[in-house]
């Protein structure tokens, strides 16, 4: 039974997600997850992120991992959702309308004065990481949404590994000049609406405890509460 999903990013990092089922005793997850441990050290990888049940948390501590912080995931199926036009467009990379390297730059745009406290990697590693996880079409899952002409935030849909039909964004933002006027609630909504191209059923976000405006716009597109995790690291 898979009881971890796992990205891993060659020598980079590995990143650790717990799929939590009742019926799975605590010491499976832990007998696993030394496992996973022991194959992380043999390979001498960078680094792991784990998103895990803080139930663990002492467990995790003793084995040196530390304590970045906490995440609440919702979610919402996908049927029944209305998208409102606003003016708002949105385009995929892979229509080659704007290159790689615009894309990153409005990403690092995007992202800049984030509520997460998790550690932001450098742009161009988080465009390797687009192209290792996401694969060989991973342009066509980067999207950009434009207002009145100018950039206004993007969004990156993908289904779960593991799974057939869960669809998350890989990256969700809205730039710094829009914020605070209802932009980011209808471009996360348009983005829950594109995972339909992916075959998704239903979305499930993220994000920390302490971005009060991203828990907003969960809220406010009819999403619903269904999990708690604490966000652990681990350095080689």
């Amino acid at each position: 039974m898979n009881i971890f999903n796992i990205i891993k990013n060659k020598q980079e990092y590995w990143l650790v997600d717990q799929i939590k089922r009742e019926d799975v005793p605590t010491e499976s997850y832990i007998r696993e997850l030394v496992d996973i441990l022991e194959e992380w050290k043999r390979l001498e990888i960078g680094f792991l992120s784990l998103l895990m049940d803080e139930q663990f948390e002492s467990w995790l501590l003793e084995k040196k991992f530390s304590k970045i912080s906490s995440i609440v995931e919702y979610t919402r199926k996908l049927e029944g959702l209305t998208v409102t036009n606003d003016q708002i467009t949105w385009h995929s990379l892979a229509e080659d309308l704007i290159d790689d390297l615009q894309y990153a730059e409005l990403y690092e745009l995007c992202r800049s004065g984030s509520a997460n406290k998790n550690t932001k990697q450098p742009i161009a590693q988080v465009m390797r990481s687009l192209k290792s996880e996401l694969g060989p079409e991973w342009h066509k899952h980067c999207y950009y949404f434009i207002k009145d002409g100018a950039f206004a935030g993007i969004s990156i849909s993908h289904i779960e590994m593991g799974t057939e039909d869960e669809g998350r964004l890989f990256y969700f933002g809205v730039v710094p000049a829009l914020r605070g006027q209802g932009i980011g609630q209808r471009i996360h909504q348009i983005s829950m609406e594109l995972l339909k191209k992916f075959h998704a059923t239903y979305y499930v976000g993220s994000t920390d405890v302490n971005n009060t405006n991203m828990i907003k716009i969960f809220e406010k597109n009819g999403c619903e509460l269904r999990d708690r995790k604490g966000i652990y690291k681990l350095v080689r």
